[in-house]
């Protein structure tokens, strides 16, 4: 028997499964599980890393240097409040090592996303969920779970997989209600497809306190889920501190080549959210028209809500639409074993599902 024994903790997390990605037999696979473009990649990120392949061989800035001077140009903000990290998980983790620990608490809410109690059982913490309301982040509910060991609050906003949100209001109403002891960590992976006045991303909470740091990724709307590339916006300490602790280059030199390419096409990001808000709305319809309960949703994609008979309910559908060469993505992880989260894809990709469950409804 090994004497070797993890850390507490360790062996209480339940591994992240990403969507799935492979259907037995299928000859058309429709891959609708992991949230990713419906338009792809940026032509103008595809080119840079075309033109990148040559100096492969050269070790990446270790700083992003060109990565958040453009950054900071795109969305008016301080490059020097910047850190860069493989994926928004990564700085999520980070963040986590540099802030909490064996006895301390890490807060998020009851639908949130997965990797914030992972990556709190992870340094040691314990994850605490607080209930939401008709599946939205509640700030009274989040206020009442805050303890003298609470160190990390992370929100998802807007939200996956409930695809809802906070307005600004509400998000300064938690913060305000807040010790200084605690650092707010505003999730907002999913911010370039909103364009609500009442919605902010955070940067100018950021800017305004010690104790919010913001993430944002590249995976989404910017379509380079398969590099690894997302960035924190935080107060000066807290950037410095992540610096500290990551690794020299954490993010590789392909990654940031595009990343400087894709935040510069606009034409692309506009396309890709227009072409989000039209087939976001028309899904939603479609499926309520046939019964099923679908949510209001500001991403790219839908939770959708299916019946508890056993031949209609959310394990069935999900079957029937792999039957159909169909993979959406089931919520039983995220205490939501009656949906099923589906992300907006092409034209006929969103005509596939309505046709499938149009015919698994009946």
């Amino acid at each position: 028997m090994s004497m070797l024994v993890p850390r507490p903790g360790i062996m209480e997390i339940t591994p992240y499964v990403g969507g799935e990605s492979a259907i037995d037999g299928a000859r058309r696979i429709i891959k609708l599980a992991s949230n990713e473009s419906a338009l792809g990649t940026s032509p103008n990120a595809i080119k840079a890393l075309q033109d990148h392949a040559a100096t492969a061989h050269r070790y990446p800035d270790g700083g992003c240097l060109a990565l958040r001077s453009a950054l900071a140009e795109r969305w008016g903000l301080d490059a020097d409040r910047m850190v860069c990290g493989a994926g928004s998980d990564e700085l999520i983790g980070l963040l986590c090592r540099s802030y909490a620990g064996p006895d301390d608490e890490v807060l998020y809410t009851e639908h949130g996303f997965l990797m914030y109690p992972i990556a709190a059982r992870t340094v040691g913490a314990t994850p605490v969920a607080a209930p939401e309301v008709a599946m939205t982040a509640n700030v009274d509910a989040l206020l009442a779970r805050v303890t003298d060991r609470t160190r990390i609050v992370f929100l998802a906003n807007p939200n996956n997989p409930t695809a809802t949100y906070l307005p600004e209001g509400e998000l300064r109403r938690l913060h305000a209600g807040l010790p200084d002891s605690v650092l707010l960590v505003i999730d907002a992976a999913y911010a370039e497809y909103l364009d609500n006045d009442d919605y902010t991303a955070g940067e100018r909470l950021v800017e305004s306190a010690d104790n919010v740091a913001m993430t944002r990724t590249f995976s989404k709307i910017y379509g380079l889920g398969g590099l690894r590339l997302g960035w924190a916006y935080c107060p000066p300490a807290v950037a410095d501190v992540l610096n500290r602790v990551r690794n020299p280059f954490n993010v590789s030199a392909p990654a940031q080549v595009a990343g400087v390419a894709a935040v510069g096409d606009d034409d692309f990001l506009q396309r890709s959210k227009a072409h989000n808000d039209r087939w976001r709305a028309w899904l939603t319809a479609e499926l309520r028209g046939i019964g099923l309960d679908v949510g209001d949703s500001v991403c790219n994609f839908v939770l959708v809500r299916f019946p508890s008979a056993s031949n209609r309910n959310a394990r069935a559908a999900d079957a029937h639409l792999k039957a159909n060469g169909i993979i959406a993505r089931r919520m039983e992880a995220y205490r939501l074993p009656d949906c099923l989260r589906v992300t907006i894809g092409q034209e006929d990709e969103m005509q596939a599902v309505v046709d499938a469950l149009t015919a698994f409804m009946r």
